[in-house]
């Protein structure tokens, strides 16, 4: 099996602009470190020590290498996260919030976290909640 050749030659245009972007000092720590890397890289060094230089692993700095051989400087920047989508949008936030400082039901001196939700429900303000996300949204408005 042949040995992936270690060390990277930036173009002079990528090395400029990385070395600009180094001095400007408003960056992600993530995206400092993979061009740090990529400037060690440029300058011979081999993965190991610019590994623990940087405080990552050997296979980190590789992957950082073969990104940048595949993609270019896209690399840098970390892709979107799809993450969990939002359950319940600003105005239904409102609803449950305006619910909670309307007039208590009859025979309640406050409202409960129980009552509320079920009461959100049966207004068909929302599908579903539960007290907890109920105390969460209220928890967020003051």
């Amino acid at each position: 099996m042949k040995k992936q050749q270690e060390f990277l030659q930036l173009t002079a245009e990528h090395h400029s602009y990385l070395t600009s972007l180094m001095t400007k000092g408003s960056l992600n720590v993530r995206v400092a470190r993979r061009i740090s890397g990529l400037l060690q890289l440029n300058q011979g060094l081999n993965l190991n020590r610019i590994a623990k230089s940087l405080g990552v692993t050997y296979q980190t700095v590789a992957v950082w290498r073969n990104k940048y051989r595949s993609n270019g400087l896209d690399f840098l920047r970390d892709k979107a996260r799809s993450g969990r989508p939002i359950v319940f949008d600003g105005e239904q936030r409102a609803k449950v919030t305006a619910l909670a400082c309307s007039d208590t039901p009859d025979g309640r001196a406050k409202w409960s976290l129980q009552l509320l939700a079920d009461k959100a429900v049966e207004l068909k303000l929302v599908e579903s909640i539960s007290p907890s996300k109920v105390r969460e949204v209220l928890k967020k408005t003051n």
